[in-house]
């Protein structure tokens, strides 16, 4: 059975000791850090909330779309779960450093469970070096022009990696309006010929130190020609260059491909993710 230590939702009272959780862990973490405002921790800023035990110091958790366990023992993750099953279950992943949703996911699973999919091995990767292949200089940033091919590409992408069609349920408005902003501000990248979307890649989340590259994609017709590793060196460069942060990814052990273009770029790894979907 599942009890709860002394977990509970943290307010502004606990912002400098989740501040101080998530600098410890600044390029794993940058999801969460993307959200946090210490000035504004309400749910429709965070997009959802805080757990914490001692106040977060003896553990921390992110309760949003995703669960995101940020630190803790295994006593703190068994009280995440608790905290978690006693709520309507309302996100659609697990994810986060392998060893903290490993034991979290165990304490929930025969409530949660089964998953629809997990990805137990996912290589967090940073490139904290100018890109070791020539940037693609095709590759550039998406305009809101752009939106009637990139949006297509950004489903295929969705389907292809998550299994699951992004316009199911309401017809794609959530999901074209995620892209649309992303393209709006800036941070959607793409090559486009002929019309078509070849490369695709997306800075997901934002930090204040790093930036998650995500959404990657080359279409199936182009792949093998090396149009990955161009593009994201190019995505990599607007990173550093552009926003200023370290770029970041995970990818999922078996895309070899994938795995072998982020590392002729000049990725490494620095942890490893989980991700349990649901």
């Amino acid at each position: 059975m599942l009890t709860s230590l002394a977990s509970r939702v943290l307010g502004p009272p606990h912002a400098s000791v989740i501040a101080a959780v998530l600098a410890a862990d600044p390029y794993a973490a940058c999801v969460v850090a993307a959200r946090f405002d210490p000035a504004a921790m309400t749910h429709a800023r965070l997009g959802g909330e805080f757990w914490g035990i001692s106040g977060g110091r003896a553990g921390l958790c992110f309760a949003g779309s995703n669960l995101v366990p940020l630190a803790g023992d295994d006593r703190a993750m068994r009280a995440f779960a608790a905290m978690a099953v006693r709520r309507a279950k309302y996100s659609a992943s697990v994810s986060g450093r392998q060893e903290l949703v490993t034991p979290l996911w165990e304490h929930l699973e025969a409530r949660w469970g089964p998953a629809r999919a997990i990805r137990w091995n996912q290589p967090f990767l940073i490139c904290a070096d100018v890109p070791h292949v020539e940037p693609d200089p095709l590759v550039r940033v998406a305009h809101p022009d752009d939106m009637q091919q990139y949006y297509p590409a950004s489903v295929s992408m969705f389907t292809e990696e998550i299994g699951i069609d992004p316009r199911v349920g309401d017809g794609g408005r959530s999901y074209r309006t995620r892209v649309a902003e992303l393209v709006r501000q800036g941070r959607a990248f793409c090559r486009i010929e002929g019309g078509q979307v070849v490369f695709k890649a997306e800075l997901g989340s934002l930090s204040p130190r790093a930036a998650l590259i995500q959404g990657v994609w080359v279409a199936p017709h182009r792949r093998g020609e090396g149009l990955a590793a161009a593009g994201i060196a190019a995505v990599v460069r607007a990173t550093q260059q552009g926003f200023g942060r370290l770029p970041c990814l995970y990818v999922n052990d078996f895309n070899l491909a994938a795995r072998a273009a982020y590392a002729r770029v000049g990725f490494s790894q620095i942890a490893t993710y989980t991700s349990v979907l649901l």
